[in-house]
Formats: structure tokens, sequence, C-alpha cells
């Protein structure tokens, strides 16, 4: 039975877990990451093509370039229809602070080697990995290491055997093909915003979703969902399970010829142990869109760059992130100064958006709602307020609130406040700095240098802001709207005798 696309795709987040995660991690244990190598190295299947990598030398940085294909809901059952779906590089470098990701969207427009000016997806079905690695080279003018294309298999497999993946789902995720015509259908899915778990099925939906997204909202997500992954799986829970994730992994990708060797995984194993506690930095891509008409008078979308951008874009990528010194230096001095008022006043407004659910529900914690926001921003009419239950790892049920307000719908971007009682959810688990504001103690989740998350506790709850998938709100904006975000309060009637 042919399988549709949505259950064969974005194994790219399972070689970020797998290859860089589950099967580096259990390298670790000295004789049994030995044979997982040898294991790995035999089994994994080689790239048809000549593919040709820049070799690679012990501790020195890699950049792996990974691929995926795809074909659309509607040609499932078509052959030679795949096209390169997922373009992404990853940067290994024990020197830096970050493992850097780059997703390069597959709607670029630029010159594909023989063939002209193309969408860059072009490339994987007009010459596979090895015309995709050269078009990718000769656009980044990068050197890249290792090659792993993916055939998406095991993707549900290898999220529900690591134990799925707690995510901060930005907005209402929603599309059913019930009464649609075939060639208009596409991807079923239905997942609400909020703070949650989302297992095989419903994280591949998730991360795949493109119906009304952007190429790079998509990317921004698949991003924040392997940064996410990333920090929850550590190494001690997947030792036990490395057998199955070996076996997962290599009936599901292949590799360059270097990577398929001993000698080759065995640079990368010992790369990715320096680099295991790294936290992951998304950096995006420089593009615009634009509009073009094809010869034949059809119109066409794509995305476009500039060549200036993209080489400041790729120095970021191969930099990584600030030593953490002068992070920390320039964080100090930012606390001494007062933070400049960007937002507009919005306390009644969102005050009546929460009193019907505030006086419907008991949480067992007081609802906290934005009295600022961003001039652009609205309350979504889609499943906000949401009022709903979540469960941790030990399967203890706690209640929580999600409050989702659109930044720009047209470019895919939403902001969120969240509240629950469980007050240690893994999202929280490392912050990168704090800060006091109006006398609340907050915690600042960095993604480089933007702010991704500003948290603070009660003693019931834990709270937070959550920027868009792109980060489109600036750090003084996210720590304002946390600073001043007030607690609801039902007002009392007063008898008369």
């Amino acid at each position: 039975m042919t399988e549709q696309p949505r259950e064969r795709s974005l194994l790219w987040k399972f070689a970020v877990g797998g290859l860089l995660m589950v099967l580096l991690t259990a390298a670790a244990t000295a004789t049994a990451g030995l044979l997982a190598i040898k294991e790995v190295a035999e089994r994994i299947p080689k790239i048809a093509q000549d593919v040709p990598v820049e070799p690679t030398k012990p501790g020195k940085p890699q950049t792996i370039l990974l691929l995926g294909s795809d074909r659309r809901y509607a040609e499932r059952n078509q052959k030679d229809a795949a096209r390169s779906d997922t373009i992404m590089l990853i940067r290994l470098d024990p020197d830096q602070e970050a493992t850097t990701l780059l997703s390069i969207p597959r709607d670029l427009k630029t010159l594909i080697p023989g063939h002209g000016y193309e969408k860059i997806n072009a490339a994987y079905s007009l010459g596979g990995p090895k015309l995709t690695l050269r078009t990718v080279r000769e656009l980044l003018d990068i050197k890249i290491n290792h090659v792993i294309n993916v055939n998406f298999s095991g993707f549900r497999k290898a999220v529900d055997l690591v134990g799925c993946v707690y995510t901060d789902v930005d907005r209402r995720y929603f599309h059913s093909n019930a009464g649609l015509p075939a060639a208009a259908q596409y991807a079923e899915i239905n997942i609400h915003p909020g703070y949650q778990k989302l297992c095989g099925k419903r994280a591949l939906d998730y991360v795949r979703f493109r119906h009304s997204d952007s190429d790079l909202v998509r990317a921004a997500r698949q991003q924040d969902f392997v940064r996410q992954a990333k920090d929850q799986i550590g190494s001690s829970s997947l030792i036990h399970k490395s057998g199955k994730l070996i076996d997962i992994f290599t009936k599901s990708t292949e590799a360059d010829r270097q990577l398929a060797t001993i000698g080759g995984l065995t640079r990368l194993v010992k790369l990715a142990i320096f680099s295991a506690g790294h936290p992951i930095r998304q950096v995006a891509f420089p593009a615009q869109f634009a509009n073009d008409t094809l010869p034949d008078g059809t119109p066409v979308d794509y995305v476009i760059a500039d060549p200036a951008a993209v080489s400041a874009t790729v120095q970021r990528f191969l930099h990584g992130a600030p030593k953490k010194s002068g992070h920390k230096r320039r964080s100090r001095q930012r606390s001494r100064t007062k933070v400049p008022r960007l937002l507009v006043g919005v306390a009644g407004a969102n005050k009546a958006l929460v009193a019907p659910s505030a006086a419907r529900h008991k949480l067992g914690f007081p609802i906290y709602y934005p009295t600022r926001a961003t001039a652009a921003a609205r309350p979504s009419n889609v499943d906000s307020p949401r009022l709903y239950t979540l469960r941790d790892r030990a399967n203890r049920r706690h209640h929580a609130y999600r409050l989702v307000f659109v930044q720009n719908e047209d470019l895919g971007q939403y902001y969120g406040i969240q509240g629950t009682d469980w007050r240690t959810p893994p999202l929280l688990s490392d912050p990168t700095g704090h800060r006091t504001v109006k006398g609340r103690r907050l915690l600042l989740f960095r993604d480089g240098s933007s702010l991704r998350t500003v948290a603070w506790r009660t003693k019931r709850a834990v709270y937070w802001v959550s920027n868009t998938l792109g980060n489109s709100l600036t750090n003084d904006q996210m720590i304002r709207i946390a600073a001043t975000a007030t607690r609801f309060k039902t007002t009392k009637k007063r008898h008369h005798r």
C-alpha cells in the first residue's frame, strides 16, 4: 500500500534527533557506541550517486545537508513525482556556543547548474542529491561535509519511540477533506493552540502543515520543532532504545559514501558528543516573496533573496551564537535600562476577552492577560481563549489556558500568552537569563539574539509569552508584554439589606 506523504515526511527531525542525538549519544557508552557505529556504518544505504562532499578531519566543524523528497497529496500514487521538500543545513562546531540550523526555502529562485533559473526544489527532480548539493554549495559558497537523504518512512515510529515531544503550538491548525474533490485534498489536521504533547502522526501533521502558510513560516516551524525535540530528549533515556532507533534510522535514510564508513561516522560521532550540550539556534533565511510569469503566461510565485543578505546569513550560520561572557555582560547592561514604550494599551479589551472563560471555568489558578500589545496585533477568533488540560511525563493531569494574538496573518505571525499549573514544563527548563521588570522576575529564553519566550512564576502556576515562529516581536516588546500582564479579578457583587 502506498504511503501518504504526510506519513513519509520530515525525517530530517529524526536525522537530527537520530544521527546527532540518538546514535551519537549512544556512542557515549564506549563499547556500545563502537558497536553502534559499526552497525550503522554497515547497514546505512549509500546514496546511489557519487556525491562530492568535502573531506573531514577529526575534531573540525562539520556542515551536514539534509534532504527530503516529497509528493503532493494528489500525486501520492504517481511514480517519479519526487521533489525536494526539505533542504536543511546543520552546523556542528565544538568551538561555538550553539548548533545552528538553516532551512533553504523550497521555492527559492536560484541558478541550477546546467538548467538555468528554477525553484531550488527542482534540483532534486532534475539531478537528485548530487545536483541539489552542487546548487546549494554554489548558492551559499559553502563547504558541505556530508549529505543525508531521507525517505521519511520512520518519522512517526521514531517520535513515538522517544516518548513524543512537548510543543508550544502557536495557533489552530485545521483542515478536513470532507466534501472536497480529490484535486483539492491534502493532509488533514486538527491541532489546537497551546503547549501540548505531540506524538507520531500529530507531530508529523503539525510539522508538515503548509496550506495557507508560506514556505518561510513552514521552515521556521520545522526548526522550532527540532529545537524543542532536542532540548527534551536526553541521551540517558535513549541508550536502551538505541537498537530500535538504529533500525528506524538505517531503513529511512541514505548517506554519502564517506559518512557510510566507520571512520566517517566515528568523526561525526565524536563531534556530536562535544556538541551535545549546545542549544540549537535557528538561523532565518533572508527571503522575500516575488511574482513572475512563465513563457506560456502562467503566473508563478517565487521566493527571492539578496546575495549580500545571503552572505551575511551564511556567516551567522557558520559562526553560531556569541560567546556567553559577552552575552551576559550585555544582558546586565540592558537590565539597567528602562524598557521603552513600544506597545499600545489593550487592558479593557483583553479583560473582556477572558472574562467569560474565567467565569465559566475553574482552573485552580488565576488567568493573566496582556494589558499591552503590539499595534498590529488582534486577538484570534479561533480557539482563543482556550482552556484545556495536559499531562506531564508521569501522566499527571494539569490545567492550562492559551491566548492567541494575530500579529500578521498573511505572514503566519501569531504570538501567545500561556498559563498552566504544571510549574516545570520542559519548555522552561533552561533559561538563558533573568530580568526583573516592574517587580516581576522574568525568565528569558533566547534564540540567538532574539527572545523566543519570556516567563514568570507564581505560587500556583507558571506563565509565559511566546514569540511568533519567526521571532517577529522585538525583545523589548516581549519583555514589556510579560511585565505588564495582569491577573484577572472577578468583581464581587455587593448585597444590600
